[in-house]
C-alpha cells in the first residue's frame, strides 16, 4: 500500500525536525540558515505528503491537523521572515502532536502502516 510508505517518510522528516530542533533556541533557529533551510525543507515534504495521501486515510486520521498542514504547506512557498516563524512553530508544536498521533494510530489502526504486495 502506497500510504504506508508515506506514513514512513512523515514519520522520518517528523523526526528529522525535531532531532534538528533538539535543544535549539528560537534565536539560535533564526541565525543558523542551514538549520532553518533544512528543517523548512522537511516540513515542506512532511506537509506535501500528508496532504497527498488518499482521502480514506485522512478520514481515518481525524485528530491530525489537516487545515494547520494546508496552511504550513501555503506558507512555505515564500521564503520570508514570516516563514521563518512558521516553521519554528511547526517544528514545536504542529510536528509533535502530528507524530504522537500516528503513534496512537499505528496501535489502533495497524492496516494503514502495513506493506502490502
Amino acid at each position: 500500500m502506497i500510504e504506508a510508505a508515506m506514513l514512513k517518510v512523515i514519520q522520518e522528516t517528523g523526526e528529522g525536525v525535531l532531532v534538528l530542533i533538539d535543544n535549539v533556541e528560537a534565536d539560535e533557529f533564526h541565525r543558523s540558515r542551514l538549520t532553518r533551510l533544512e528543517v523548512r525543507r522537511l516540513l515542506g515534504a512532511m506537509a506535501e505528503t500528508l496532504l497527498s495521501l488518499s482521502d480514506a486515510v485522512q478520514a481515518a486520521m481525524p485528530e491530525i491537523d489537516w487545515g494547520t498542514w494546508r496552511s504550513v504547506q501555503q506558507g512555505l512557498r515564500v521564503a520570508s521572515v514570516d516563514s521563518d516563524e512558521l516553521c519554528w512553530d511547526a517544528a514545536h508544536s504542529l510536528v509533535p502532536a502530528t507524530l504522537s498521533w500516528l503513534r496512537v494510530y499505528r496501535r489502533s489502526e495497524p492496516a494503514l502502516f502495513e506493506f502490502k504486495p
